[in-house]
């Protein structure tokens, strides 16, 4: 059950969650789910400018840094009595202010992508089924909810399920393309230095997933603590490794000038129409698992930041269930999911906030932590790896920014 913790200021009390125990393979599909959405089919067409090795450098960097930070707020989960989200963390260890910063990150990156998803998911059910947009969206939207509202169990089992399926649709379109058509090597070996900046830029929101780890830390801290960082790090792997796959594939077949901004449609044109209805079916699998990801995090760090108690009252459960998956659907339902490029860009501000929070986070559990953790994030946790996190995810921000000022050099826009 939940046990109330004092404040940082010692004044208010605020609510754990329980535990729930998932197993490893879960806490790495969970991971893997919240990353990898239908954003990856985009991610060929955007490092088409600056080539694969390019893109293979900007994910082996950020794809570091953000695990870095991801084993910062696994080791102060693990100093902490109490199963907190990143908001209780940070209201713990860093105060109200800390709090609010990391919890308005969290609900700007996770509502930005829950509107994208409700309105994609619609958009590509629609077309597959031959029904209506909004029909789409509800046969989208019902299982990701029901799921979300069973909670942390649920989700890693059907996270761990629909990731199978996802790797195995992925593993049929490379396949297709390497063993139909076939890899120039040419498309994958030209390095164009000057468009690695945008193309990190792209790399450093493919991996921000850092409020999932209290979730982890939740179902895995109890009995297998040690489990906890191998799942971050698995997870992280397996979502590098498919993030830089697919542009593989499509870039090493089809060449910077063959590919289209959403790839199915040049798988499509290339390999038939059963690519496109197989890389479809794989966007609405990779939008369903950052959907339960994404609402259960959201969900849980409601709970947290508004002290509601979680494990026992059905209406404050239900309350939680409705702020996160309503506001999303109304707004792709009424037509306005263009909103989702002014969070699109407020997720630069996201990114920033989830990057700095858990380095000062870390900093002060070490000093008054409940507990000596059974890990500790070690030499990744050195002050140089800190402030890089912190400079590369600051620049992330200051790209985004400028981006909206129509600031930014030609060609990396």
């Amino acid at each position: 059950m939940a046990e109330d913790v004092a404040g940082a200021a010692g004044t208010r009390r605020f609510t754990g969650l329980g535990h729930e125990r998932i197993t490893f393979w879960q806490g790495v599909a969970i991971i893997f789910g919240a990353n990898i959405g239908a954003g990856i089919l985009s991610l060929p067409y955007g490092s088409r400018t600056g080539g694969f090795p390019a893109l293979v450098i900007a994910l082996l960097v950020a794809g570091f840094l953000t695990t870095a930070s991801m084993l910062y707020v696994a080791e102060v989960a693990l100093r902490t009595d109490t199963p907190l989200q990143l908001s209780g963390l940070a209201r713990k260890y860093l105060g109200e202010a800390g709090s609010w910063l990391i919890f308005a990150g969290i609900v700007i990156n996770g509502f930005g992508a829950l509107i994208a998803y409700a309105s994609g998911g619609g958009q590509v059910l629609g077309e597959l089924l031959g029904i209506p947009e909004l029909a789409g969206s509800l046969l989208f939207y019902v299982p990701g909810a029901v799921v979300v509202w069973l909670g942390l169990k649920a989700t890693g089992r059907s996270e761990q399920a629909i990731t199978i399926g996802m790797v195995a649709l992925i593993a049929i379109l490379v396949g297709w393309s390497v063993l139909g058509p076939g890899i120039d090597a040419a498309n994958l070996t030209y390095l164009r230095p000057y468009f690695i900046v945008p193309i990190m830029n792209l790399a450093v929101f493919a991996f921000i997933a850092q409020y999932t780890v209290p979730e982890l830390a939740r179902g895995l801290a109890q009995h297998a603590p040690r489990v906890l960082p191998r799942a971050v790090v698995a997870g992280m792997v397996a979502t590098g490794f498919v993030l830089a796959l697919v542009p593989f594939a499509a870039l090493g077949m089809m060449g910077p000038d063959g590919i289209t901004p959403v790839v199915t449609i040049a798988w499509a044109n290339e390999l038939g129409q059963a690519a496109y209805y197989c890389a479809n079916v794989f966007a609405v699998l990779a939008m369903l698992t950052s959907f339960w990801a994404i609402g259960l995090t959201l969900m849980t760090n409601i709970f947290d930041r508004f002290s509601w108690p979680a494990g026992g009252s059905p209406l404050h459960r239900a309350m939680a269930l409705a702020l996160v998956v309503v506001p999303p659907f109304l707004i792709a339902a009424l037509g306005l999911a263009g909103f989702v490029s002014a969070l699109g860009y407020a997720g630069g501000f996201a990114g920033a906030i989830m990057s700095i929070i858990p380095v000062l986070m870390l900093r002060q559990a070490r000093r008054r932590g409940d507990r000596e953790p059974e890990w500790k994030a070690g030499w990744v946790a050195h002050p140089v790896v800190q402030v890089a996190l912190v400079v590369v995810f600051g620049l992330a921000f200051l790209y985004s920014l400028l981006t909206i000022a129509g600031l930014v050099p030609q060609g990396w826009a």
